[in-house]
């Protein structure tokens, strides 16, 4: 039967209580609430399981598959990328011969992921968020083509995709979803950045906007649980050494960002595609917006406290701000020379 329930976690994760672990009911219902959805990845298992036992896979199962919860929702996802995801192709790699010889690891991993503790992670991603912001969230885990784990419409109807992978341990599941939990609350507190933003001219909060992709660097310190923690300190080594070869790039990624948000509030890119192409080419696997957000968090934890970070994120005109006075004390002390802000992008961000 596919597995589907309200996962209820304690927000404040206090000694005294001592709820049951992993995604089960907890009494006290305060700042996180989550669902989890394994439908889709049941039902790809359910057909896997068919072929290994040379039974016939009908039609009725097949659609079955694709009116899941998780499979519409991710299909949607995909559209509104741009991106083909039809049924058919889906099929296709269902029944490729590389997934059937995963079924039984799949089975494995999915057993144990139902089974994981969350609270740790939970905690993680609130002790970087504002005390008002809440984590409310379907958890959908999937099997799919793309091996990444992400959000998606985090203000409207908040989901997290958790690709199911055997090769990820619980210290890289508990990171992974901390991170994407940090997304789930930072967006339900948007409105007030929105607010702030409001008064802007049309040019200048779509650059402020787009500095809330900075958002991922947050997540990743948030998951790490600290700016004395490496954000790779639980990956696999090649992550972590691709990590630090692109942190080495700050002061050039900045530059780059920089140029990016002039030339968004001068208009000199023509036109909402070109803009957004240059903007998520910013994402890459864990690029600009990762590193570059991630070092300025730090930058101004280490100096000011999380308290003053947490209120930077609210306001991306704060947050370059207050990132440069943190970067003018850090650098006479300090064998690296952070790159900061020009006083051009500072002053046009602050609008009227």
């Amino acid at each position: 039967m596919p597995v589907r329930w309200t996962c209820l976690l304690v927000a404040t994760l206090c000694a005294a209580a001592s709820p049951a672990p992993g995604w089960a009911q907890t009494p006290s219902v305060d700042r996180v609430a989550l669902r989890l959805d394994t439908t889709e990845a049941v039902a790809v298992l359910g057909i896997l399981e068919r072929r290994a036992a040379d039974r016939a896979v009908p039609d009725s199962v097949w659609r079955a598959l694709f009116a899941t919860e998780g499979y519409t929702r991710l299909q949607a996802r995909e559209a509104s990328l741009h991106r083909d995801f039809s049924d058919s192709d889906f099929a296709v790699f269902v029944r490729s011969d590389s997934l059937a010889r995963r079924t039984a690891e799949l089975r494995r991993t999915l057993t144990a992921w139902e089974r994981m503790d969350v609270r740790a992670a939970a905690a993680r991603a609130l002790a970087y968020l504002p005390p008002e912001a809440r984590i409310r969230a379907t958890v959908y885990v999937v099997i799919k083509p793309r091996t990444n784990s992400f959000v998606f419409e985090v203000r409207t109807n908040p989901a997290i995709f958790l690709y199911l992978d055997p090769a990820r341990t619980g210290p890289q599941f508990e990171n992974t979803v901390a991170h994407e939990l940090h997304h789930i609350g930072f967006a339900s507190v948007q409105g007030r950045t929105d607010s702030i933003l409001a008064a802007l001219p049309d040019s200048v909060r779509k650059a402020a906007e787009w500095m809330g992709a900075f958002g991922e660097g947050f997540a990743m310190l948030a998951a790490a649980g600290g700016p004395d923690v490496h954000p790779h300190a639980v990956s696999p080594p090649e992550d972590r050494a691709r990590w630090d070869r692109d942190v080495a790039r700050f002061n050039e990624d900045l530059r780059a960002l920089e140029r990016f948000f002039l030339d968004v509030m001068s208009r000199r890119l023509a036109g909402e595609d070109t803009v957004n192409a240059i903007g998520f080419s910013f994402f890459g696997e864990q690029g600009p917006w990762y590193t570059v957000g991630w070092k300025m968090a730090v930058t101004i934890e280490r100096r000011y406290g999380r308290a003053a970070l947490i209120q930077c994120m609210e306001d991306p005109r704060l947050l370059l701000d207050r990132y440069n006075e943190a970067a003018t004390d850090h650098n006479p002390t300090h064998a690296d020379t952070l790159a900061r802000w020009s006083p051009t992008l500072l002053g046009a961000i602050a609008g009227p």
